[in-house]
């Protein structure tokens, strides 16, 4: 699939790495580096501005050995970029260890992942029909 993009940082486009990866790269295109303190967050741009075809979303997602390693993370993940969304992609980042993280230019923050999407029509009934889980919520399917 062929997705629309203009390039306005030094960077090289967001690739995949190897033939099964789902994501891309995001890269920080920042003119000087910017330090996050502990639980700071700040929006970080990247120089990309895409084109989506109706029917795709791109995921902006956090990258696991950032999180693993450095406690950073994408806020809202994943964070959603529409198809009708035409402004630079800025990536949301947090500081959620308890040392500071510098981002420099070029560092790699996020994955971006493509994906395609459905869209609802809600249709308002009185009932819903039986489960064997009915109203069960959070942690109601786990082993007791």
């Amino acid at each position: 699939m062929k997705i629309k993009i203009i390039n306005k940082s030094n960077h090289a486009l967001p690739h995949y790495e190897t033939g099964a990866s789902a994501g891309m790269d995001l890269r920080a295109n920042i003119s000087e580096h910017v330090t996050l303190q502990p639980l700071e967050r700040a929006i970080i741009k990247t120089g990309l501005f895409i084109e989506l075809p109706v029917g795709l979303e791109a995921q902006v997602r956090p990258r696991s050995g950032l999180a693993a390693k450095k406690g950073i993370t994408v806020l809202n993940a994943p964070g959603t970029i529409d198809a009708d969304y035409r402004g630079e992609i800025g990536v949301i980042l947090v500081n959620l260890s308890n040392e500071e993280f510098k981002i420099e230019n070029g560092e790699r923050i996020a994955q971006l992942v493509i994906a395609k999407h459905e869209r609802a029509d809600w249709v308002e009934v009185e009932e819903l029909s039986e489960t064997s889980r009915g109203e069960g919520g959070f942690g109601s399917t786990g082993v007791k």
